[in-house]
């Protein structure tokens, strides 16, 4: 029984996430014991991509957002690539998905451009976190305090700059979702 043997995890994502970004946190999640629904606007599949132009695996969707209720999950995922966030960011539906989870203080993990997602949710605020370099104004912008660190965690918000900080990014990952509801976010 891994640690998170009772934990069903959302992860939140559109097409042109970083193929790494969604399939090693989903690996580590499941090898950890937990169920986990990849949520995505529309049912069918979604395509990763390596980098900025090479589209590569496709992922089966488990729900869609319209589907999916985030008090049936105890914490979710955002993964990141120049598309997905973009996307994400533009559905209403979305966005209080994610602000449900921030509300309800269960643990997010969001890396390299996933915080986008959280800066249109208004999450950030005075949290500490991580990204990729460009878009670290935009962070600070929306009030987050911003750090050049591998992975960076503030009461059950864990944050990471990219593929290359994923081992780091898991571990606390599993960690923050197997201590639970943080009171106080």
């Amino acid at each position: 029984m891994g640690q998170l043997s009772n934990r069903t995890i959302a992860v939140l994502s559109e097409s042109g996430f970083e193929e790494t970004e969604l399939t090693s946190p989903v690996q580590r999640l499941k090898e950890e014991g937990a169920t986990v629904h990849i949520i995505s606007s529309k049912a069918g599949k979604i395509q990763a991509m390596k980098g900025d132009h090479q589209w590569t695996i496709e992922v089966d969707v488990d729900k869609t957002i319209s589907e999916a209720d985030a008090e049936d999950y105890q914490g979710l995922v955002i993964p990141g690539g120049v598309l997905n966030p973009d996307a994400l960011r533009k559905n209403d539906d979305a966005i209080a998905f994610v602000k449900a989870f921030f509300e309800a203080g269960k643990p997010v993990a969001a890396i390299c451009h996933g915080p986008q997602v959280l800066i249109t949710a208004e999450v950030v605020e005075g949290r500490k976190l991580t990204s990729t370099k460009t878009i670290k104004i935009d962070l600070l912008n929306a009030g987050a305090k911003w750090y050049d660190q591998e992975v960076v965690v503030d009461q059950g918000l864990v944050t990471s700059r990219s593929p290359v900080d994923l081992p780091a990014f898991n571990d606390k990952m599993v960690e923050e979702f197997a201590e639970g509801v943080h009171q106080g976010t």
